[in-house]
């Protein structure tokens, strides 16, 4: 009797550890999905897709039956929301998303969005165009994952899916449910018939890239090399005169292609960034003014020339730091990236030592 007991002791806890390890795996295309009827439509057909490979995410997905399509998300279980999106064009503005997570309370929830903008007041809970079916909704956590299920009514659904996560430990709580912005996200084409999906290049990727360079390189690094010659190399006259003007012209001509190019791209983007665009607008302003100055500027000799001189260093000077300052933001704003962040800061710390020698060399000179 005492073996008996102690042979069914080993088997519930062998038993035990086997269930604990399915809520625990990693998951793959190659493993079988296993979550105990825990889903409320079968998932024995589905087809599995690696979508995400940098988030290990993995979609799964099926036809269950004319206008009825079934869907499982699959996700590592990082402590963030996790989310898919049906988007007309592969925007996340404007998609309709499933969202799930697991609250600091333990409990699991999913909810159904409306991306309508960029700022979590146009995030809308419970609005979207997503028909979904009532009762097929569900979410399971388990220790390493969490999944995400549910089914939909269309002939056939977006191919145009974007995935997000959301920031650690931040998720919607009631009564309004906001969504916080997303840490990162992507964008990818999905072929339903053969079960392919590529990711995305962000839209307009190129137009993007083209307006941050074309403003940090005639703005941010131009104007402030054209400042340090004229500051310190007029023993050299007239060739620092015809060297600053060559600078700061060049310089202000990669600026305003740069800042047509913002123009154009926020329209395009639907994207919220007046303070960037002010602020855009505002240095613009100032670099026509110092192109205004320089057509009018007095003779040496005149007794106005001193206070021309003032007013076109402390524009210049104002023009510099608001670029840099904006530039910064606008890396910010377009998640570019640490890289872009480091590149620009080591760019501007280098102008700056330079100018420190130069200036403290100036000094002892006198």
């Amino acid at each position: 009797m005492k073996r008996a007991s102690s042979i069914f002791i080993a088997l519930f806890l062998i038993s035990g550890l086997s269930s604990s390890h399915v809520n625990s795996q990693t998951d793959s295309c190659s493993s079988n999905l296993n979550l105990n009827g825990q889903i409320q439509f079968d998932t024995s057909s589905l087809i599995c897709n690696s979508v995400w490979t940098a988030q290990d995410y993995i979609l799964r997905y099926a036809q269950a039956g004319p206008s009825l399509w079934s869907f499982v998300l699959s996700a590592p279980n990082t402590n963030a929301y996790i989310a898919i999106g049906f988007s007309p064009n592969g925007q996340m503005v404007g998609s309709s998303a499933i969202v799930g997570w697991m609250g600091t309370d333990g409990l699991a929830q999913i909810k159904h969005y409306y991306l309508g903008g960029q700022t979590p007041s146009q995030v809308l809970p419970d609005q979207g165009n997503l028909a979904i079916v009532g009762n097929s909704s569900s979410i399971v956590a388990g220790s390493s994952r969490i999944y995400i299920a549910f089914q939909l009514t269309t002939a056939t659904p977006d191919s145009r899916l974007v995935y997000s996560i959301g920031p650690t430990g931040i998720f919607p709580s009631s009564p309004g449910y906001r969504l916080t912005e997303h840490s990162n996200s992507v964008s990818t084409f999905l072929n339903y018939a053969t079960g392919q999906s590529q990711t995305q290049k962000t839209p307009y990727a190129n137009l993007k890239k083209n307006h941050g360079i074309l403003n940090m390189l005639g703005w941010g690094i131009l104007m402030p090399i054209g400042a340090i010659v004229a500051r310190h190399f007029k023993e050299w006259d007239p060739i620092w005169f015809y060297s600053h003007i060559s600078i700061q012209s060049l310089g202000f001509i990669l600026g305003i292609a740069g800042v047509i190019c913002g123009f154009v791209l926020e329209p395009k983007l639907g994207a919220n960034v007046n303070k960037h665009k002010g602020l855009g607008t505002f240095i613009l302003v100032l670099g026509c003014l110092q192109v205004i100055a320089f057509l009018a500027r007095p003779d040496k000799a005149s007794k106005y020339r001193i206070y021309w001189n003032w007013y076109h260093f402390t524009v210049g000077r104002v023009l510099i730091f608001f670029a840099a300052v904006n530039i910064f933001y606008g890396i910010h704003l377009g998640k570019a990236g640490s890289g872009w962040n480091a590149g620009y800061a080591i760019v501007l710390v280098g102008l700056f030592v330079v100018a420190a020698i130069l200036e403290i060399r100036k000094c002892t000179r006198k």
